[in-house]
């Protein structure tokens, strides 16, 4: 068997979700509409490409001889132990066929590709600038559309390839002010987009950070561009946790490759602008823009359920079921996997969520990955790349508290995609150095 062509096909497969996954939303909308027949395929043909991936993976790793080495790896011993307990809790409390499957597929989708990332990468480390090409690419493509969205295109201009109430919606707006439009851009909705603007946020200032003045004009334009208009999808979404999400990633970048550049001065400066800012908000708290961009609440009417009190609802419910049953509810027993079972529930919170999916355990071992996965991250806190991540990790941890965060297949992809990118720099560095040796050796 050729290896390295099996090598570039796993990294192919890798490349082409990392690039799509963006566009999954537009993808899956217009799969639906117009090619019925085909519904199914369209929102899980990710899921199916990493099942390839996954078994030329193996194979590859097999006919290399480093399987062993994989498996000694304390990151995919505990992603392994998570991914085989639920499939034991499929068989304890099973939620049917479509439920239990569909949970499968939500829960599991976002480790799977970590893996394949991770794995790949270590065996493959120079593919690994490819890798962030491509992640920029797909920046580019979400943030310039809602650029074009948030300017010149009509803001329901998503209804004109398929989104509709039955699908998904081509906008939403603040509590039913018209006033306050909320933009999807190319993603499922406006709190994915905040979400992902704020990262690709995070990403930019360390960047910038790093390199200083030394950034090349060509480089400089792309980052600007990125910025900017993260900043207006930050602003089109009306994500509240997105905002405050995007202000902790900010810190956190800031605090790790900005002590050159920012002294106490500023960080007192920041302290007090923050302070005036809430006291602003608490001085205009009757004003309209507090009343609805952050209470989210229409002084003119609205929704007669305010997002607040179904937080709070959703909160004490989720917490009382996390009590009541310490292995959960069963795979596929929440989100939106449950609206193909009989008892459809949702939880607005990510840790919740775990905790009715797979119990207990599933929530310990999903936090011992998030710190095996920070800990390495940690140790590379001296480049630009692993610090925007670690920052964009935390900060969709945070969501996280408000929203299944990691249920979002793009969000959830894309930022365990790039943590996987980052942890491999070491790797990366390593092979390169090995080669440079080679060479001089000639």
């Amino acid at each position: 068997m050729n290896l390295p062509l099996l090598g570039r096909i796993i990294i192919g497969i890798e490349l082409l979700i990392l690039a799509a996954v963006v566009v999954h939303a537009p993808i899956s909308v217009m799969t639906t509409v117009y090619m019925p027949d085909y519904e199914l395929v369209g929102k899980v043909w990710k899921e199916l490409l990493m099942g390839v991936a996954f078994a030329l993976l193996i194979a590859y790793s097999t006919l290399k001889k480093q399987w062993k080495r994989l498996l000694s790896d304390r990151i995919i011993q505990v992603s392994a132990g998570y991914a085989l307990l639920h499939f034991l809790l499929l068989v304890w409390d099973w939620q049917g066929a479509a439920a239990a499957g569909a949970g499968l597929l939500i829960d599991l989708r976002y480790v799977l590709y970590f893996i394949l990332v991770y794995a790949s990468l270590t065996l493959l480390p120079h593919y690994r600038d490819v890798f962030i090409k491509v992640a920029i690419g797909g920046a580019v493509v979400v943030l310039g559309f809602t650029l074009l969205q948030f300017t010149v295109l009509p803001y329901d201009v998503l209804k004109h390839i398929g989104y509709s109430d039955a699908t998904i919606k081509p906008y939403l707006t603040v509590d039913l002010n018209y006033d306050y439009i909320r933009l999807n851009g190319t993603l499922r909705g406006p709190n994915p987009l905040g979400a992902y603007a704020a990262v690709c946020l995070a990403l930019c200032l360390a960047y910038v950070l790093h390199y200083g003045r030394s950034v090349s004009r060509r480089t400089g334009v792309l980052v600007g561009f990125l910025t900017t208009t993260s900043l207006i999808a930050l602003w089109a979404s009306y994500s509240r946790s997105a905002g405050a999400a995007a202000i902790l990633m900010i810190f956190i970048v800031a605090a790790l490759l900005g002590r050159r550049y920012i002294t106490r001065t500023w960080w007192i400066a920041a302290a007090v602008v923050i302070c005036a800012g809430i006291g602003g908000v608490i001085a205009t708290h009757e004003s309209d823009f507090v009343q609805n961009v952050i209470r989210h609440s229409n002084p003119d009417g609205g929704s007669a359920q305010k997002s607040d009190d179904g937080h709070i609802d959703s909160l004490e419910d989720g917490t009382d079921r996390a009590i009541r049953q310490p292995l959960g509810g069963g795979v596929g027993s929440t989100g939106s996997a449950s609206l193909q079972g009989d008892n459809p529930l949702i939880i607005e919170n990510q840790y919740l969520y775990i905790a009715h999916e797979s119990g207990w355990l599933g929530v310990i071992l999903f936090a011992v990955l998030f710190f095996l996965v920070y800990r390495r991250l940690w140790q590379l806190r001296r480049q630009w790349f692993a610090v925007g991540v670690a920052a964009g990790g935390i900060g969709l941890a945070a969501i996280g508290l408000l929203q299944p965060v990691w249920a979002d297949d793009t969000i959830s992809i894309v930022w365990w995609g790039l943590a996987a990118i980052a942890l491999t720099a070491s790797t990366t560095a390593n092979a390169a150095a090995k080669r440079k040796k080679s060479h001089a050796k000639k």
